[in-house]
């Protein structure tokens, strides 16, 4: 008969080393992979970040360009009597619009509101709508918005204002002078101001929708359009991201109130 033999125990104190020094491994492996994921999400933020704050600089600067060609033929830009009385202005560059028979249009670009001795911040805003009638091509149409009192400029800052329904809308008068336009033009809320850049033609009806862009304005601004066109903490010119200032500076030109 064999006698029967037993395995080495292994002394408690032992497995219970081995056991927390596997524990401190995975421990460490999974720190050194959630770090990584947090240094690649904070990069990437930091990448949004910086080519939102790009990309809405160079919409202030394209806004700016457009309202300085326009503003610079006095015999057929916004008369300056009429601008003087605006509350807020709109820009928006290089709208798309295209179609055969339906058409529709969209676009993105800024509005800045009146504030004490200039213009407010520019806050992020898309355009977009449809419209029926004989249409045929695709043009890209400069818009410039005068939104001509305090009621029109709270209804722009809904989440969905449209041009012929919240808001009425006219025609803008071009020339030196407002004087000899027509009372439904001066008693409009909104006067509105096209350019052209491409072949188009058709019968473009009321019904365009106008939309804060609020994914931008937190983005550079931290805060959204109805925080940056109203209350009492306007951004200041110096406190404004440097790449948008262009927008509010190029309206300070040509329109201010003492």
């Amino acid at each position: 008969m064999f006698a029967a033999t037993s395995l080495p125990q292994v002394p408690d104190d032992k497995l219970m080393k081995r056991s927390m020094k596997n524990i401190q491994t995975v421990s460490i492996s999974l720190l050194i992979v959630l770090f990584t994921c947090a240094a690649a999400f904070a990069q990437s933020s930091r990448e949004r970040s910086t080519k939102k704050t790009q990309a809405a600089a160079q919409q202030s600067s394209n806004a700016a360009r457009v309202f300085t060609e326009i503003m610079g033929t006095r015999e057929k830009s916004i008369p300056r009597d009429l601008l003087d009385k605006a509350e807020a202005v709109a820009v928006f560059p290089g709208v798309l619009k295209g179609g055969f028979i339906v058409g529709g249009r969209g676009g993105s670009g800024v509005i800045s509101r009146r504030v004490d001795g200039g213009w407010s911040a520019p806050a992020f805003f898309d355009l977009g709508g449809g419209s029926v009638g004989l249409q045929i091509g695709v043009a890209s149409t400069d818009y410039i918005l005068l939104f001509m009192n305090e009621r029109a400029v709270d209804s722009l800052l809904s989440d969905k204002f449209e041009i012929g329904g919240e808001g009425s809308a006219a025609a803008g008068p071009v020339g030196r002078s407002a004087s000899a336009s027509t009372d439904a033009r001066l008693n409009a809320q909104i006067l509105s101001y096209s350019r052209s850049k491409g072949a188009f033609a058709g019968l473009e009806l009321k019904g365009v929708v106008i939309k804060p862009d609020n994914e931008d304005n937190n983005q550079v601004y931290g805060m959204t359009a109805r925080d940056i066109l109203t209350g009492n903490n306007k951004i200041s010119i110096e406190a404004m991201p440097e790449g948008v200032r262009v927008f509010p500076e190029t309206l300070l030109r040509y329109s201010t109130r003492k």
